[in-house]
């Protein structure tokens, strides 16, 4: 079938090689996971934990995650794996071991199980580097970005696929990820999100799927039909061309998704696929429903979707749309518990809450974003202590360390008129803030130091500007606490050299006048 690439918007590829880093374990193997637990068919099959319960490694590089896996006692050992910086070719090599099978040019999870990976510090970032699953089980990927992954030109990874699942893949949840392109199979993409060849119980939550020809794909083939029970959630799928996604055979449930700007068609349920399609918002797109490209139809179950702008083409022998009055044509039973937020507040949940970097905020189920708790509270992300902070905090007790001799400031950018070490000169006349409306500020100090309370002030008259934010240890890169507004944030305590406050949603400009920091 003839693919079209009308894509409206393009990305500036950038790449750059970095040097080898070998994974480092951090203290206490019984750290916690990824944030938060897998929902949808993820749960089911005897459910999602990833590397729950194991070690936790540190990665900067691509050979560093593949060491990590290498590394383990079995390629069933539990282990999470820290990502920070950025993964590309020049810093992702084969390594061999028993308990791995691994190569060059692609992150390989390949006949393990039992394995997180979780973008941690300022962000992961997989540059023209795939990653893919392959005869592998419970599986977990959360708050990374992978960008830009070609099968043709060059360098090219994992035959094109942002994220791939292939040969008997069973359980994996995939969590608050961005996934673009820069073009479509013209420019040498493929899919975004697919799976194949037997891949089964399956999530994709809070996640963004932009700029690329094909979102992804449930089945090779009209043969492949081994595949399913795949829960698609409070995803952004934006500018595409089609598959959002294509389902042959098996069982999908999609909802409270918001798809804008679909080219061609989006989801195109066919050779026997049944998908329950449920309170999504559609707007500015083309034919988002039906089976597309073939005579082997699908099937569909809709309730509560909003159609905003969306045009449907006439019927035809390998056409069959199902709107422009989309009525149901099979039932789904689905086996687990969930949430439906309203159809008209999918954009704006969506918008606070899908993709990485964005405090791993979920819906509350009435159309509000709440941050969640770490699974298994440890070093490296163990839960707040205290409730939100108020925008007034209480009076300090003890020195604040911010001022100590030997402290400094940085950050990761400033507004023109602002500066970092407005933050620590004991006035709410000055302040720093970012050059947009996200950024990060931190406290620094030359030798470890003990915290385990840390203030936030607003300068005067500016009180709100702060929305979702996290405290971050930077020489580890573990969460400490999670919320949203200034005030007084409390935490266990900890020792360390370097503490990050990082905004990840604002109302207006973000402005911090003093960022306090307290032994106790």
């Amino acid at each position: 079938m003839k693919r079209s690439v009308a894509l409206r918007l393009q990305a500036t590829v950038a790449t750059a090689a970095v040097g080898i880093a070998i994974g480092v374990a951090l203290p206490n193997p019984q750290a916690s996971a990824a944030v938060g637990n897998a929902t949808g068919y993820a749960t089911q099959n005897g459910g999602t934990t990833g590397g729950a319960g194991g070690q936790t490694v540190r990665a900067t590089t691509g050979t560093a995650i593949h060491t990590a896996l290498c590394n383990r006692a079995s390629s069933s050992t539990p282990i999470i794996i820290e990502v920070s910086g950025t993964i590309n070719h020049g810093n992702t090599a084969k390594v061999s071991g028993s308990s791995c099978n691994t190569a060059a040019g692609v992150i390989e999870l390949k006949q393990i199980s039992n394995v997180t990976i979780v973008g941690v510090g300022s962000g992961a970032v997989f540059d023209q580097l795939g990653i893919h699953i392959r005869e592998s089980r419970n599986i977990i990927i959360q708050n990374v970005t992978v960008r830009n992954v070609k099968k043709s030109g060059s360098p090219t990874s994992n035959g094109g696929d942002a994220i791939g699942m292939e040969s008997s893949v069973r359980n994996v949840w995939v969590d608050h990820v961005t996934l673009e392109a820069s073009g479509g199979e013209a420019e040498g993409f493929d899919g975004l999100f697919d799976m194949k060849d037997d891949t089964q119980y399956v999530t994709l939550s809070y996640s963004i799927l932009r700029n690329s020809g094909r979102g992804g794909l449930i089945g090779s083939s009209e043969s492949d039909r081994s595949n399913g029970f795949i829960t698609f959630d409070h995803n952004l799928y934006e500018n595409i061309d089609s598959r959002t996604p294509l389902l042959r055979g098996g069982i999908a449930h999609i909802y409270n998704n918001h798809y804008s700007g679909l080219h061609e068609s989006g989801i195109n349920s066919r050779a026997g696929a049944k998908a329950k399609v449920e309170n999504n918002y559609f707007r500015n797109s083309k034919d988002v429903l039906g089976t597309f490209y073939t005579s082997e139809r699908g099937y569909w179950q809709v309730s509560g979707n909003i159609f905003d702008n969306v045009t449907w083409s006439a019927a035809g022998s390998d056409n069959y749309p199902a709107g422009p009055n989309p009525t149901s044509n099979t039932t789904v039973s689905i086996p687990y518990s969930y949430r439906l937020d309203g159809a008209s507040c999918v954009p704006d949940i969506v918008r606070q809450t899908a993709g990485a970097n964005t405090g791993l905020r979920v819906s509350d189920g009435n159309c509000s974003p709440q941050s969640p708790s770490p699974t298994t509270p440890g070093p490296t992300t163990p839960a707040p202590t205290t409730p939100p902070p108020t925008s007034t905090p209480p009076p300090p007790s003890g020195t604040n360390l911010s001022l100590a001799s030997g402290a400094g400031a940085d950050g990761s950018s400033k507004a023109s008129g602002t500066s970092y070490g407005n933050v620590r000169d004991g006035s709410l006349g000055t302040y720093w803030s970012p050059t947009g409306s996200t950024g990060t500020i931190s406290i620094k100090w030359g030798s470890a130091t003990r915290v385990s309370r840390v203030i936030i002030r607003e300068p005067s008259g500016t009180q709100g500007s702060i929305g979702s934010w996290q405290l971050v240890n930077n020489d580890t890169g573990a969460v400490l606490a999670a919320g949203s507004g200034a005030g007084s944030i409390t935490f266990t305590a900890t020792s360390l050299t370097k503490i990050n406050f990082k905004i990840n949603s604002s109302n207006g400009t973000p402005k911090v006048g003093e960022f306090e920091t307290y032994a106790s």
